[in-house]
């Protein structure tokens, strides 16, 4: 069994990017997105940091924060062979009905990639009926059917 990370989040955060569970990469920097290939950084970076890329883990969490973003996954434990999503088998949820109750700020939910958003729905159905959401194409160098910069266009459209 994997285990995610806990959540970044504090009581400003407006906006909540769900994932699925990270990567074997991210797993061993204990780092969200840290394959050197995810869009994810620089796609913040571009939106938030004046396209300067991140020195370090601290500076992105930062970022995030200072924006009123938030992240999380929508797995607490999984078995998972290598990084895909289609790997995953054995889910076991995070609890998002406690941390959106104890984060009443967040007004948004944005979902990084289909099998993200999919895993929600299976698991918090109810949910989906109380926030705004969108549902992105993910930011994994598993999905090469979309160019950055079209990545970057649908995330701008949902962050801001």
């Amino acid at each position: 069994m994997i285990e995610c990370f806990p959540p970044i989040i504090d009581e400003n955060s407006k906006i909540l990017i769900i994932g699925t569970m990270p990567s074997v990469k991210s797993l061993d920097r204990k780092e969200y997105y840290a394959h050197p290939r995810n869009a994810f950084w620089k796609i913040i970076a571009r939106l938030y940091n004046n396209n300067i890329d991140f020195s370090d883990f601290t500076q992105k969490k930062a970022c995030i924060l200072s924006h009123h973003l938030a992240l999380w996954d929508n797995l607490r434990f999984c078995e998972r062979n290598g990084s895909l999503d289609s790997n995953i088998k054995n889910m076991i949820p995070n609890d998002f009905e406690s941390l959106l109750k104890t984060h009443p700020n967040i007004k948004r939910l944005i979902f990084n990639g289909q099998k993200s958003f999919q895993i929600f729905k299976k698991f918090h159905p109810e949910l989906l009926k109380q926030y705004a959401y969108f549902e992105l194409p993910s930011t994994s160098p598993a999905n090469a059917t979309l160019s950055f910069d079209k990545k970057l266009s649908f995330w701008q459209d949902a962050l801001r």
